[in-house]
C-alpha cells in the first residue's frame, strides 16, 4: 500500500499541477498554479477601450494594487499512466493592503479543486482538495523607470481532501517578482521555492521540495486586447534527473470586458505544450481563466 501511495503522489508531481502572473499552477504544491493577475486602484474601472486596457495591463502585474478574484482553470491532457485527462480550478483571490503610501502588501491565496483521471494501480479519488498556498508580496506602490519588484513569504497549507492529492505536511519559503512596464508592454518574472517543515521520506512520503518559476511577457492592443506567455516552470527536487522539471511552451489571449456594462471581467484562453515533463506528466494544457475585478 505504501508503494502505491507512492506512485499515487508521483503521478500527481509528474501531471505539472502547477500561478500565471496573469493566470496562472506541482509531489503535493504541484497543484500551485502560480498567481493570477492583479493591480490597479479602484478608480482605474471606469468605461471606454482606455480603461479596459490600462485594467489589462495592471492585471498582468502580479503586484499591482487591485482587488479581483481570478478562477482560472487548468485543463491537462493525456496525463497519468492512462492517458486521462485531468482539470484543476484555481480559486485565487487577490487582496491588496496598503501599508501606507509608498508601500503595499498583495496578498495572494490559491485553493484547487481537482478533477483527477484514473491512475490506477495507483489509489486515486475522482475529486477533491489540493494544497493551499499564500503569498504575500512587500512591494513599493510606485515603479521606478517602468520597473517594480515586490518579496515576501509563501506558505503551503496542507487543504487536501484525501492523500493522493498532497502531502499533509505544511510549508513554506521565499517568493520575488520584478515586473517591467512601459508602453504596451508588461513582462516580468515570478519564482518560489516551498520546503515542507519535516515529513517522512522514502515511500509513500510527505516531505517535498518545490520551485516554480513564471517568466511572463504580454502585449496591450486597444480596447482591452492583448496576447501574451506566462508558462509555469516547475522543479521537484527530490526527483532524479528530467523526472525532476516540466517546461511548457505556449501562449494566451485575453480581453477586459465589462458585464452590464459596470463590472470589469477579464477573460483569458491559453494553450502551452510541455516540453519537458516528468513521467506520467501531461503532455498539453488548456488555460481559461475569469477575473472578476473590485
Amino acid at each position: 500500500m505504501a508503494h502505491m501511495r507512492e506512485l499515487g503522489l508521483a503521478v500527481i508531481a509528474g501531471l505539472g499541477l502547477g500561478a500565471s502572473a496573469a493566470a496562472q499552477t506541482p509531489p503535493p504544491p504541484s497543484v500551485r498554479i502560480p498567481p493570477a493577475g492583479a493591480a490597479a486602484s479602484p478608480g482605474a474601472a471606469g468605461s471606454g477601450g482606455a480603461d479596459a486596457t490600462e485594467l489589462a495591463k495592471k492585471l498582468q502585474n502580479p503586484i499591482g494594487d487591485l482587488y479581483s478574484f481570478p478562477f482560472q482553470n487548468n485543463t491537462n491532457f493525456n496525463a497519468g499512466p492512462h492517458k486521462g485527462t485531468q482539470d484543476i480550478l484555481n480559486v485565487q483571490p487577490v487582496i491588496p493592503v496598503h501599508v501606507n503610501e509608498d508601500w503595499n502588501i498583495i496578498t495572494r491565496t490559491i485553493l484547487p479543486l481537482i478533477w483527477q483521471p484514473s491512475l490506477q494501480p495507483a489509489p486515486t479519488v475522482p475529486f477533491g482538495t489540493g494544497p493551499m498556498t499564500f503569498s504575500a508580496f512587500l512591494s513599493p506602490s510606485k515603479p521606478v523607470n517602468g520597473w517594480l519588484w515586490g518579496v515576501g513569504p509563501v506558505v503551503q497549507v496542507p487543504t487536501i481532501s484525501n492523500a493522493t492529492l498532497g502531502s499533509n505536511v505544511w510549508g513554506g519559503g521565499p517568493t520575488a517578482v520584478l515586473v517591467f512596464m512601459r508602453g504596451p508592454w508588461v513582462a516580468g518574472g515570478l519564482a518560489n521555492n516551498v520546503w515542507s517543515f519535516g515529513g517522512t521520506s522514502g515511500r509513500g512520503g510527505t516531505r517535498y521540495n518545490m520551485f516554480l518559476a513564471q517568466p511572463f511577457v504580454n502585449y496591450n492592443f486597444g480596447e482591452g486586447w492583448y496576447v501574451g506567455s506566462a508558462p509555469v516552470i516547475t522543479a521537484n527536487w527530490l526527483a532524479a534527473g528530467n523526472k525532476a522539471w516540466t517546461l511548457p511552451v505556449g501562449a494566451e489571449v485575453g480581453r477586459v470586458i465589462k458585464l452590464g456594462g459596470k463590472l470589469p471581467v477579464n477573460l483569458l484562453l491559453g494553450a502551452y505544450y510541455n516540453a519537458l515533463r516528468p513521467q506520467f506528466g501531461a503532455t498539453w494544457q488548456l488555460r481559461t481563466q475569469v477575473t472578476l475585478i473590485f
